[in-house]
């Protein structure tokens, strides 16, 4: 499908939010879900092409708009990414995957969040917030410092529309932050949810060392496989 940008804007040191308008026949998708961006005729190229997935920043209650939020690196995909200007075309795929928001409500869901796996949650907490959905979630957001951190402001606001949403924020290299700093473990998480640590749920998404690294610990903790669901960004 051909999709046209309808805004560009850095949401954080070296984090880029990209917001398509895709014409014709209403998107369905879940949040959670990813897509496929092709840029037509880049202004870099290299071997790994024009093509990359993204997983859906935007909510799903938004007709005809499609975003995605990522990590500017020198490759040639995201060096392209940042020349896009406000009616620049691209092709885009409709949204897939089965990293979603589960559709049973009563448990507490723990969102774990590293840097950009933030995407992924905002456009599940947009869609909790839109339909008014009785979730019972805590977002523990891990970043290296709030200039790194996208859509600070945005959680402050999703927690007050939200009912039972709980914002925990951790800076792990901040020296101007006084708040948590540890790095997310098991431990961690146990010691931020106190007793409820044995009745949540995970969702895990991040950089992939971090994704490995919390869901091996609460594997070791005792949380069944089959209570974790997780999602990697690779950032290239």
């Amino acid at each position: 499908m051909r999709a046209t940008v309808k805004e560009t804007r850095e949401v954080a040191k070296g984090t880029l939010l990209v917001v398509f308008d895709v014409p014709g026949e209403p998107l369905a998708f879940e949040a959670g879900q990813y897509f496929w961006v092709t840029l037509l005729d880049p202004p870099y190229d290299d071997e790994r092409g024009a093509r990359r997935h993204f997983s859906v920043v935007t909510s799903p209650n938004e007709p005809g708009v499609l975003g995605f939020c990522t990590r500017l690196r020198d490759s040639a995909f995201k060096q392209s990414l940042a020349q896009l200007h406000i009616g620049d075309e691209v092709d885009v795929e409709v949204p897939k995957g089965t990293f979603v928001l589960p559709r049973e409500a009563a448990e507490l869901y723990v969102f774990v969040a590293g840097g950009i796996g933030i995407t992924v949650f905002r456009s599940m907490l947009l869609d909790i917030a839109e339909r008014k959905l009785p979730y019972r979630i805590a977002l523990v957001y891990s970043n290296r410092d709030r200039e790194s951190s996208p859509f600070l402001d945005e959680l402050v606001e999703l927690e007050r529309r939200i009912p039972d949403l709980r914002v925990i924020l951790t800076m792990t290299d901040d020296p101007t932050w006084t708040g948590e700093s540890r790095r997310l473990d098991a431990d961690v998480l146990r010691n931020l949810l106190g007793t409820e640590f044995d009745a949540s749920r995970f969702l895990v998404a991040g950089p992939p060392g971090l994704v490995e690294a919390v869901t091996a610990s609460l594997g070791a903790a005792g949380v069944a496989e089959k209570r974790i669901a997780s999602d990697s960004f690779s950032g290239y």
